[in-house]
């Protein structure tokens, strides 16, 4: 599971600038199967600053501009009822609250109000709802499925 993503490098003395996308990344100290561990991090002013024992100057920095920062989904704390992991659903199947087909889920953002689905349908069109109960009623692992008031083009 991706947690974070290196956008750049941040000084000389090898730290990185990353755009962390879990409010837990502190307290994961190994990524990508053990190949970099997590000495520090802290909050910088575009992004989270970290530095990693295996990065020791500007240069190695850059070279991991890009890099995702993983790890195993087993690490990963119980989600209560009506929580998600975004990873879970992006590629979900859509469908109406009426049966009909939609699409696929291909993104979540939020832009301050919460979380907002991305729906491709397979015309390529694409549109959004809010991940809200009245607009999407229920999902599991095989479909997301959306109030059809909700789905209409």
């Amino acid at each position: 599971m991706t947690l974070a993503v290196v956008i750049g490098a941040h000084g000389i003395g090898g730290e990185v600038r990353l755009k962390v996308f879990a409010e837990n990344f502190g307290a994961y100290k190994s990524f990508n199967d053990g190949a970099l561990m997590l000495k520090s991090a802290r909050a910088g002013n575009n992004g989270t600053i970290a530095r990693f024992a295996e990065v020791a100057d500007r240069n190695a920095a850059e070279a991991m501009r890009g890099t995702e920062l993983t790890v195993p989904r087993s690490s990963l704390p119980p989600l209560d009822d009506g929580e998600y992991y975004h990873t879970d659903l992006i590629g979900l199947a859509v469908v109406s609250t009426d049966g009909e087909s939609i699409g696929r889920v291909v993104a979540i953002d939020n832009f301050g109000a919460g979380d907002v689905i991305e729906i491709e349908r397979p015309t390529g069109k694409r549109f959004m709802v809010p991940m809200r109960a009245e607009a999407v009623p229920e999902w599991d692992a095989d479909r997301l499925v959306v109030e059809a008031s909700f789905a209409v083009e």
